[in-house]
């Protein structure tokens, strides 16, 4: 199931993704209210100069489009860490914020409001039903559309000012990118990386033969050599020991997106590495993707993490926690007040 590809159609991906979301169990209870005038703790301001508007995409796009620019949606949260370095290091970069200006009209919903949405086939929503619509599981997450409405980039979770920089070039009007993003960040600018992949003892040995029903979930990392974010993961995030005690839960493989190596899928396809990373729509490194024991796609992570949230990412699979809460933000939230409950210290961003 390809919930980030980059390069799909903005319509199809709402239908489909919508038919989806009928079948989850109702999520709980909607962000608590506040007065009118109050904003909730964490909320951080946007720049001024993104897009005020009715919120009829339909219009926005072609007002973008008359401009010779894009829409770029900006999904968020308040109290989202990753927002805040969205908004403060990448926007607070004069030149990046400059380029965006030049080239994307940028539009902010939260996932939690109320505001009414009309889409692209002009039917009325709120901000918190679209983005239900289209899965948006993390935040920030950035949709931009072409000059037809089409999705031109998907980015699900936050991306260094390095990477966003190329983002923008590539998803801009007239960039005539024919690679996925992927490629064409590793084309354009490679980040400073070790250039190998971290071996790991707890990883299962290739050739990969990953069908058939088993008692424990698997979790399956795309990766690449060149990747900085794949050497944070190896060196930081598995190293912390709240993330190593829950990775028995899981059996664990490792699939590198440039390999011509042999696997045999969780649905039993004989096929690629490579070709099974694009399939599925792989378009960020490292990437984790978790199966059930019936080899069935339950949940992924597709944006950077640090380690507290990629230890809720395991534990939302390994706990079962996926079946009963479809919000992914949800079990964070109610993970970390647990814990503060407790009298634990939770460091969001170390």
């Amino acid at each position: 199931m390809d919930f980030a590809a980059s390069r799909s159609p903005f319509l199809a991906a709402v239908a489909f993704a919508a038919a989806l979301a009928t079948a989850l169990p109702a999520a709980a209870a909607d962000a608590p209210a506040l007065a009118p005038g109050l904003v909730h703790p964490g909320y951080h301001e946007p720049p001024k100069w993104f897009k005020e508007t009715f919120l009829d995409l339909k219009d926005d796009v072609a007002e973008a489009a008359k401009a010779g620019r894009r829409v770029m949606v900006y999904f968020y949260q308040d109290g989202c860490p990753y927002c805040a370095k969205l908004l403060l290091e990448n926007f607070g970069d004069k030149a990046l914020a400059e380029k965006t200006r030049r080239h994307f009209d940028v539009i902010a919903l939260n996932i939690w409001g109320d505001r009414e949405v009309t889409d692209l086939e002009g039917k009325a929503t709120t901000e918190k039903a679209f983005a239900k619509a289209l899965r948006v599981q993390f935040t920030p997450t950035l949709v931009v559309l072409d000059e037809k409405g089409a999705t031109a980039l998907r980015l699900n979770g936050y991306r260094p000012p390095h990477e966003f920089d190329v983002a923008l070039d590539f998803a801009r009007a007239g960039s005539g990118a024919g690679a996925s993003f992927t490629e064409y960040l590793a084309s354009r600018k490679p980040a400073r990386a070790s250039g190998k992949l971290h071996a790991q003892p707890w990883l299962m040995a290739p050739p990969l033969d990953l069908a058939g029903r088993a008692e424990t979930p698997l979790m399956v990392l795309f990766e690449q050599k060149v990747c900085a974010a794949c050497d944070e993961l190896h060196g930081e995030g598995f190293a912390r020991p709240e993330v190593a005690a829950l990775l028995p839960a899981f059996r664990a493989a490792r699939v590198d997106i440039a390999s011509r190596e042999a696997v045999t899928t969780p649905a039993g396809e004989a096929t690629t590495l490579r070709d099974w990373a694009r399939a599925l729509g792989i378009a960020y490194t490292p990437s984790l993707v978790f199966f059930d024991g019936e080899g069935r796609e339950v949940f992924r992570v597709d944006g950077y993490l640090r380690p507290f949230h990629l230890a809720s990412s395991l534990d939302y699979v390994a706990s079962g926690a996926y079946r009963r809460e479809p919000e992914f933000q949800r079990f964070i939230e109610a993970r970390a007040a647990a814990r503060r409950a407790r009298g634990e210290k939770v460091e969001l961003m170390k």
